[in-house]
């Protein structure tokens, strides 16, 4: 058996980021920049109003001015201020020529086309400037970044209808087992419903990938080949169940028949030893263990590290700190990932209490839970109160 880090370290060692595509901005949601994006127009274009109020010369103030139109957001007063003249401005509309600043309507005493300040004014109050935010030709988005909802709206002020972005990878998953079937088939005695498959591409699509769901293939090599040769074209294949060493687990018998080039098959980590790595020509595969919280558990530890490496983006689990609310035991040689679920108490500490059933089967367990408790090979006894490191699963596992 090998470390989780020695292992996680393998998966992602020979990953090259997709290539590029260009999407429309309304569809660049969770897509990860392939290259710099500069601005295409300075923001604000030209220097504009922040207030409500009247634009003059701060050396004519307090005036009275005489007030010669208005302005306002995309509708300019297209003449020239002159000595003791204004105009009235509302919020966005562009600083007329001639005006040095603007002054709050609140401010202003307005008597029919006349208008005097009430207060001191200096020249360039209230007054955004051409290129405050941004400028023509600044790079404000670069290579590697993830598109939320800020970085789209700010993608749009710099007037950019289209985006180079990384393409999906593409996970073939394939489920194996002669006990399974699909979620709604008949059943037969022995058999149940296949939790892996979905589960696995709903991951892949969470973490920015394109599931291609294979199917299941029966305990047979033929089943098995035909599947495997149904992966072609994908960038990553991943697998669960039949990745051990029982009479039935053919699937690594069958990718060497095809040219598999296997670098690991178990990993000191609980749940999960039965993990394989290896590359199939070109491709890499990764295993999966057949047990469903098992299988979850490594893809959310090694599959989504992957996912990030081939979308351009660093392959960390981040892992955070929280309070223990109960005692735990001392570990053994495999690194443990405890269920467990989050609260926050009122001073704003994080406690983390973890599921009494860990069992590898027990799916209503991970799915209700927040966090994954991570003991180190040979960690300790812990107490309640005391510090433990998680990671957080985010609802994507």
């Amino acid at each position: 058996m090998i470390a989780v880090e020695v292992a996680l370290s393998r998966v992602v060692a020979d990953l090259v980021p997709t290539t590029g595509e260009t999407v429309a901005l309304s569809q660049s949601l969770h897509r990860v920049l392939a290259a710099d994006c500069a601005a295409r127009v300075s923001h604000p274009p030209l220097d504009v109003s922040s207030m409500d109020g009247y634009a003059l010369r701060a050396a004519d103030a307090p005036g009275p001015l005489t007030v010669l139109g208005e302005a306002a957001a995309g509708h300019p007063f297209e003449g020239v201020i002159a000595s003791k003249q204004a105009i009235r401005i509302f919020t966005g509309a562009a600083i007329p020529a001639g005006a040095d600043c603007v002054a709050m309507q609140e401010d202003c005493r307005r008597d029919d086309n006349l208008v005097s300040i009430d207060s001191p004014i200096a020249a360039g109050a209230h007054i955004r400037r051409a290129g405050m935010d941004f400028h023509h030709g600044q790079v404000l988005l670069k290579a590697g970044t993830l598109m939320g909802p800020r970085q789209i709206a700010l993608a749009a002020a710099m007037n950019l209808p289209w985006l180079p972005v990384r393409r999906r990878p593409r996970v073939a998953i394939m489920s194996s087992g002669d006990e399974i079937t699909m979620p709604g088939e008949p059943m037969r005695a022995g058999q149940l419903p296949s939790s892996n498959g979905p589960g696995l591409a709903a991951l892949v699509q969470a973490n920015g990938g394109e599931a291609v769901q294979l199917g299941i293939a029966a305990d047979t090599r033929q089943s098995l080949a035909a599947m495997i040769a149904a992966a072609r074209g994908c960038d990553l294949l991943v697998t669960s169940g039949g990745a051990s060493v029982g009479d039935y687990d053919m699937v690594q018998d069958a990718l060497t028949d095809h040219g598999l080039t296997l670098d690991f098959w178990k990993i000191a980590m609980r749940p999960g030893k039965p993990l394989m790595f290896g590359h199939l020509r070109h491709v890499p595969v990764l295993g999966l263990p057949g047990n469903p919280v098992a299988a979850m558990v490594c893809a959310t530890v090694f599959l989504r590290p992957m996912l990030r490496c081939l979308l351009g983006l660093p392959p960390h689990n981040p892992l955070v700190s929280a309070t223990l609310a109960t005692e735990m035991p001392a570990n053994d040689a495999r690194q443990d990932y405890v269920r467990a679920t989050l609260t926050r108490k009122p001073n704003g500490a994080i406690i983390a209490q973890p599921f009494g059933r860990q069992d590898s089967g027990a799916l209503s367990g991970l799915a209700g839970a927040d966090c994954l408790i991570v003991r180190a090979p040979h960690a300790q006894a812990v107490k309640a109160g005391d510090a433990v490191a998680i990671l957080p699963l985010h609802g994507d596992c």
